[in-house]
């Protein structure tokens, strides 16, 4: 039997938790990631080497990454002190590969190769572009970095938000939506992980074209200042002033709350649990509600300038992962089992 193809859509922390869950199965994967980071040590290597954002390729590659331990926490590991300071090697190196190989997409093959990943790392766009977002108070928000730590966003609205210049998409990313068995969307920030890809030329359209399923992963928590009054419905409505509304087939929820420790951190950080309350009126997607839950609470390297403001609360991989597997097979045994008595 042939292998599904499985195509996802993020970047950050979302897409390296999504994919380490996947890779344990028997599909082809390739993930689409994100090209609007320009923070941290990412922020630090486009602005004086003039490379392409490296952190969430990076992210990704490590997540499919079947080569030794070893190999993995290097490409992780972060400096603390010295001129290199804050920076990743990970992200050392491929900014070094774009350089040798004459090209971003060249140098994550080649990375690709390096760390035996199974799957492709496809970045969305080959442009070099930043992310903007336009208020409706007329200020204009520069950057994922800017925009990431800008906490009134949710208060004075959203009068647009573009890339600049403007991207068009990677051929090779459109391909293989156009292939796709399944589409994954997320779990990811929303303004600054997310929304990013679909900003860029083509994507849109090729989703629309695409026969595949379409999944949205909903974030566990909302984010202060950003989609703190947010529901689960909120979050679809917002991704479909993107992709085309009833594109998106199911959403998986988590319906498993954390610990009250947890809880608590979060609420005095205003970023509260996401809810998800059942609609009076049919949706055209289903809500798929499972346990989705870490019991593992993450630890940050303290040379991470971007620490502060990384989630603590996180999915599992693994129940993750199994769920998506289920819905990708969903239909068909739908069209074979009528009835369970």
């Amino acid at each position: 039997m042939k292998n599904k193809n499985v195509v996802t859509i993020g970047g950050g922390t979302g897409s390296f938790t999504l994919l380490t869950g996947l890779k344990k199965y028997p599909i082809n994967i390739s993930a689409i990631v994100s090209m609007a980071d320009d923070g941290g040590s990412t922020g630090v290597l486009r602005d004086e080497l003039g490379v392409l954002p490296p952190g969430d390729v990076r992210q990704c590659l490590v997540a499919l990454s079947e080569s030794s331990e070893t190999l993995r926490k290097l490409m992780t590991y972060r400096f603390s002190e010295g001129g290199l300071n804050g920076h990743n090697f990970g992200n050392l190196l491929l900014s070094a590969l774009e350089k040798i190989e004459g090209g971003f997409s060249e140098g994550v093959a080649e990375a690709a190769k390096i760390l035996n990943v199974k799957g492709e790392v496809i970045p969305v766009t080959n442009k070099d572009t930043n992310l903007y977002i336009q208020l409706k108070n007329g200020k204009t928000l520069e950057g994922e970095e800017q925009i990431n730590h800008n906490f009134e966003i949710e208060k004075i609205g959203i009068a647009k938000n573009y890339l600049k210049p403007s991207a068009q998409a990677n051929p090779k990313a459109i391909k293989k939506i156009l292939e796709a068995d399944l589409i994954v969307i997320g779990p990811g920030n929303h303004y600054c992980s997310i929304i990013p890809s679909f900003l860029v030329r083509g994507v849109t359209e090729a989703i629309s074209k695409s026969k595949a399923k379409v999944v949205y992963n909903c974030n566990l928590a909302n984010k202060k200042g950003h989609t703190e009054k947010f529901t689960l419905e909120d979050y679809v409505k917002s991704l479909e002033k993107y992709i085309p509304a009833g594109r998106i087939d199911f959403v998986t929820y988590n319906a498993t709350k954390p610990g009250v420790k947890l809880i608590k951190k979060y609420e005095e950080k205003r970023s509260l649990l996401v809810k998800f309350a059942h609609p009076a009126k049919k949706k055209k997607y289903r809500v798929v509600q499972a346990d989705l839950l870490s019991d593992v609470e993450p630890t940050f390297n303290k040379s991470d300038v971007t620490a502060p403001y990384r989630a603590f609360i996180r999915h599992d991989s693994d129940k993750l992962a199994k769920v998506l597997m289920m819905i990708m097979e969903l239909g068909e045994y739908e069209n074979i089992i009528r009835d369970i008595i």
